[in-house]
């Protein structure tokens, strides 16, 4: 390779190693070109750009970029898996880690995650998270689960009153109910039974009167006749 060619290498290098905050470093010796091309396209799926690249050269990149951190992972043939800003951390490491255990070639040396560096035994467990669109649904979930029971403790007490609301403007727009008179009490048998005597005696009474003044009144009339 020319020095121009080295030095356009590794400014490329330089630049990517710069903007990719996340990227894998895999052992790939021992694949054939079928299988590194197989390779490339399944993490190209979940954006990640699959590199081979010289050790000699990274390890110049890795200076400039400053990202010392790579330098021990330069042992060997090397490949990189530079994993773009909207790329699926997830899905590549499943990818590198299901190439590695059906080929029993590839071999995950460790990577870069957010700039901080992971080893080959945090990328496998990276690789048996769920797919990144359903972690994300389960932290999504996990968040408005308890806004919507907050929600619901709020809003239920708002249902009731509004529910008492309308039932109080059904009564009032029916009209208040007038209450009817009262039926005028009967009298009690015993009561009855009680006023009888007292009547007849007032009868008898009267009746007495009356015949008496009658008596008297005959009496005048026969005096009066005699004289």
């Amino acid at each position: 390779m020319q020095k121009e060619d080295k030095e356009r290498v590794v400014a490329e290098l330089t630049e990517r190693l710069g903007t990719a905050e996340t990227l894998i470093v895999a052992d790939y010796r021992g694949l054939t070109m079928p299988q590194i091309d197989a390779l490339r396209g399944r993490l190209l799926e979940h954006g990640a750009r699959f590199t081979v690249v010289k050790n000699t050269l990274t390890r110049r990149a890795a200076e400039a970029a400053g990202v010392e951190a790579l330098l021990a992972l330069l042992d060997g043939p090397s490949a990189i898996a530079f994993i773009e800003s909207d790329g699926d951390v997830v899905a590549v490491a499943k990818a590198l880690a299901d190439s590695a255990r059906e080929t029993r070639v590839l071999a995950i040396r460790g990577g870069l995650l957010q700039g901080r560096e992971i080893g080959a035994g945090e990328v496998e467990e990276l690789a048996k998270l769920p797919p990144f669109d359903v972690l994300r649904g389960q932290v999504l979930g996990a968040v408005i689960a308890p806004l919507t029971s907050l929600a619901a403790l709020v809003n239920a007490p708002l249902q009731d009153l509004i529910g008492l609301i309308d039932a109080r403007i059904e009564q009032l727009g029916g009209g208040a109910a007038v209450p009817e008179p009262a039926a005028e009490a009967a009298p009690e048998p015993a009561a009855e039974a009680a006023l009888e005597p007292e009547v007849a005696a007032e009868a008898e009474a009267a009746q007495a009167t009356e015949e008496s003044q009658e008596t008297e009144q005959t009496q005048e009339e026969i005096t009066d006749g005699g004289s």
